[in-house]
């Protein structure tokens, strides 16, 4: 245990047993967010990613965009051949996926979502992104986590 975090959870064991190299990084949650976990590792915003839970047409879906970038629905839902998306309720979330807001990962998840992913994450060699806990990330290649998911490659920011 570092921090007071558990280093193995839920997400890490998914990613040991789809066999995903991945380093487990931890730190003192103190806020939720990409934003405060990039500041208190000193990594670079754009390669932390936030992980939204969201709705589109009704069924549940990962998202999965840099901290640095707002998501937009409409791509989201372009992006999984739906008419419409908005976000999950905080409980409809925690009640999917079997963790806490703030520590919620698209790996390990009770029940198996599709899972979008942000273009501009694949630019980077690798990224982070929560493994299951809050206070815990795993930095792993993006070219990984799309294959350990099946996970959809889309243009998801709400700036483009």
């Amino acid at each position: 245990m570092i921090c007071g975090v558990a280093t193995e959870t839920r997400g890490t064991r998914a990613l040991r047993a789809s066999g995903v190299a991945f380093t487990v990084h931890t730190y003192k949650h103190t806020a939720k967010g990409a934003l405060p976990a990039a500041e208190a590792l000193g990594m670079d915003p754009a390669r932390v990613a936030k992980t939204l839970v969201i709705e589109a047409d009704g069924e549940p879906a990962f998202a999965v965009l840099p901290g640095t970038v707002e998501l937009s629905l409409k791509a989201a839902a372009r992006a999984l051949g739906a008419k419409t998306a908005a976000m999950a309720q905080p409980a409809l979330a925690e009640r999917i996926t079997g963790y806490v807001t703030g520590g919620i990962s698209p790996f390990g998840s009770r029940k198996a979502l599709p899972v979008l992913v942000e273009a501009s994450l694949m630019t980077h060699e690798t990224f982070l992104v929560n493994g299951g806990q809050r206070g815990v990330l795993v930095e792993l290649a993006p070219e990984a986590m799309v294959a350990a998911l099946g996970a959809t490659i889309a243009e998801l920011s709400a700036a483009q």
